[in-house]
């Protein structure tokens, strides 16, 4: 199977990561995306609002639990801290040869790409496809062949704006899945 690697805090997931992976499975021909639950992003250091692993996880579980092709994935978790893609698809191609792995990053990543650990390694050895992200021009002429640049819908929502929602008692039934509704406003709160 051809899968997608969509990784994120997901603090909380939210209608938008699940609007652009249904995007993404259709337009990179992918046969599934694993919503990949991070632990601490490496060059995001310092968050002190960062929501448990297994609840995040939990959370993104419940919110994919009728998702076709889209699927909570915690294997991230369970590896050694700090979490570096290039060691996650290592352990993935050994732990699932039949798969073939295609990372799926937004354009702000793709700028900071340079800064990741063996971003060079990871270049060479596996498709990549970007995903526009506001703000971020990326010149498909500069482009290594094998990455390409999903053309999809912007959606205007942030975890962060989903957290200060919450903080501040106002409505988040249309930018979070009702299934984990009530949660989120629970652990955000």
């Amino acid at each position: 199977m051809k899968i997608g690697l969509y990784g994120g805090s997901f603090n909380p997931i939210h209608v938008g990561h699940i609007a652009l992976a249904r995007q993404l499975r259709a337009l990179a021909g992918l046969d599934e995306v694993w919503l990949m639950v991070s632990p601490q992003n490496p060059l995001k250091q310092g968050r002190d609002d960062m929501l448990d692993d297994h609840l995040r996880f939990a959370m993104v579980q419940k919110a994919l639990e009728k998702e076709d092709g889209l699927v909570a994935c915690d294997y991230e978790l369970q590896l050694p801290k700090p979490s570096y893609t290039w060691n996650t698809l290592q352990h993935l191609k050994e732990d699932y040869p039949q798969h073939t792995f295609v990372l799926l990053i937004g354009g702000d990543n793709w700028a900071l790409f340079p800064r990741w650990y063996r971003a060079d390694e990871i270049v060479r050895n596996y498709q990549i496809v970007v995903y526009p992200r506001r703000d971020c021009y990326i010149d498909s002429a500069q482009l290594p062949a094998n990455v390409t640049i999903a053309e999809t819908e912007l959606l205007d929502i942030s975890s962060t704006e989903v957290r200060q929602r919450v903080k501040k008692g106002q409505d988040i039934s249309r930018l979070v899945p009702t299934a984990i509704l009530p949660l989120v406003s629970e652990y955000y709160r």
